[in-house]
């Protein structure tokens, strides 16, 4: 059952987002990547107040390297449609279980970004949880 209203057109979207953000990093980077934003959408505090949508989460202003920075040009395939529907149905995976960043930084992996601490690495990415009992919301079971 999905945690998100998803269209095709949202898992298409979804999709995209996944193999340009993370293709690179294969199945499990990119269910990591979906797990973060379906995360953001669920959350609704911080920088991601109103997002409740895969549109609002993906074309939010700064948000994703991919979409700024123009590499959010391919289509979605069928294997990032599944793994789109993974994560909209609610698959998480360590360490974006509960995370709402990540990034790849030049080096390692900072103690904090952004005032939030570093939960764990996958291959180049650095994941970040909310912490001070803000966010409460990512932290909820489906």
């Amino acid at each position: 059952m999905a945690v998100v209203k998803a269209r095709s057109s949202d898992i298409d979207l979804l999709a995209r987002l996944l193999r340009a953000e993370a293709e690179g990093e294969g199945i499990q980077g990119m269910l990591l990547v979906g797990d973060v934003g379906i995360n953001r959408i669920r959350a609704n505090c911080a920088d991601f107040i109103g997002i409740r949508t895969i549109p609002e989460m993906v074309y939010q202003p700064h948000a994703f390297e991919a979409v700024q920075h123009g590499y959010f040009y391919q289509r979605a395939r069928d294997q990032e449609r599944k793994l789109a529907k993974r994560v909209v149905n609610g698959e998480r995976f360590w360490p974006a279980k509960f995370s709402l960043w990540y990034f790849k930084p030049p080096g390692n992996c900072p103690s904090t970004w952004y005032d939030q601490p570093f939960v764990g690495k996958y291959k180049n990415h650095c994941f970040y949880e909310p912490t001070g009992g803000t966010c409460e919301n990512v932290y909820n079971t489906f």
